[in-house]
């Protein structure tokens, strides 16, 4: 899920930003940009995500500006003005005439002034108590986007359930007229079978025998046309397809089970389908459980 949220916290060493972001992902990736100064700080980034997180790509981005107010902040490197001295004094002992550095030259030399480091243990709880307060609000973003991607799967869910309510009832009928049709096309080429056979009585079966053998194939052709199974797992499906959306907590990797029980339905549905009712029905339950897929990869 996306989502975003920053924080900053200042002290007398400095101000600690933090931004956390993150986009669609079925698995939970971390990047962070920090300073090497604080890479100290990753361990402890990592380990509060990692509790509160599962899917994700999330990057997290800590930066820290020290405060030019500090009196401590910056010092003079000792070892800089020694190096200075020494190179001066070979310098007159070689050129006795030449001009000695200016105060301002030196200040200039580069290394001489050097900040003081901050301690990052110093700034530990501070760091802490940062990545806590941007990461809830960085949940409290993709709780909002969940709740309005719970309404869209919600929909969804609804549209289903009136394809499966509105198909329901013709499966009766439809297998009754199929089975009426069948037989009286089959009892009609039977007709002329008979008619056409040859007169030796070992060889041809009685009309009752064959009338009987095809009310027998076409009831069992009838009952693999029959998708009436079919539709009461896909109502079990969506049933429990809400109860996961409405209980709430991760559900990410329930609802991608259901999402294949779902489609594995769909198609038997369009295997089985013998009227272009069932047929178009099962299109749009794909289509929507297509739209749901996409959507559902990326709930925690």
């Amino acid at each position: 899920m996306t989502g975003y949220a920053t924080s900053t916290k200042e002290n007398d060493a400095g101000t600690i930003t933090i931004e956390i972001k993150s986009v669609n992902s079925r698995f939970l990736d971390l990047q962070f940009r920090i300073n090497d100064d604080f890479r100290a700080v990753e361990p402890m980034f990592r380990d509060a995500i990692a509790r509160k997180l599962q899917r994700g790509k999330v990057e997290c981005r800590f930066s820290f500006g020290k405060n030019i107010n500090t009196a401590a902040g910056k010092a003079l490197n000792s070892l800089v003005i020694n190096q200075i001295a020494d190179f001066q004094a070979a310098i007159n002992a070689r050129f006795p005439d030449a001009a000695p550095l200016s105060s301002y030259e030196i200040l200039r030399w580069p290394g001489l002034i050097e900040e003081a480091e901050v301690n990052v243990d110093t700034l530990q709880a501070a760091i802490i108590a940062t990545i806590e307060s941007t990461l809830t609000a960085f949940i409290l973003s993709r709780e909002r986007e969940g709740a309005a991607l719970e309404l869209a799967l919600l929909s969804r869910v609804d549209g289903m359930e009136k394809i499966v309510a509105r198909i329901s009832p013709l499966m009766p009928k439809i297998v009754q007229q199929f089975q009426e049709k069948a037989t009286a096309r089959l009892e009609e080429a039977l007709g002329f079978a008979l008619k056409s056979a040859p007169t030796n009585a070992a060889q041809v079966v009685t009309r009752d025998e064959a009338l009987d053998r095809i009310r027998q194939e076409v009831t069992m052709y009838g009952i693999r046309i029959d998708v009436t199974e079919e539709l009461a797992r896909l109502s079990a499906h969506l049933t429990e397809t809400r109860h996961i959306l409405k209980t709430g907590g991760q559900v990410g990797k329930r609802l991608d089970f259901m999402m294949q029980e779902l489609n594995r339905e769909a198609n038997t549905l369009g295997a089985k389908a013998s009227i272009k009712e069932l047929a178009d029905a099962s299109m749009e339950l794909k289509l929507l459980i297509e739209q749901m897929r996409e959507q559902v990869q990326n709930l925690e």
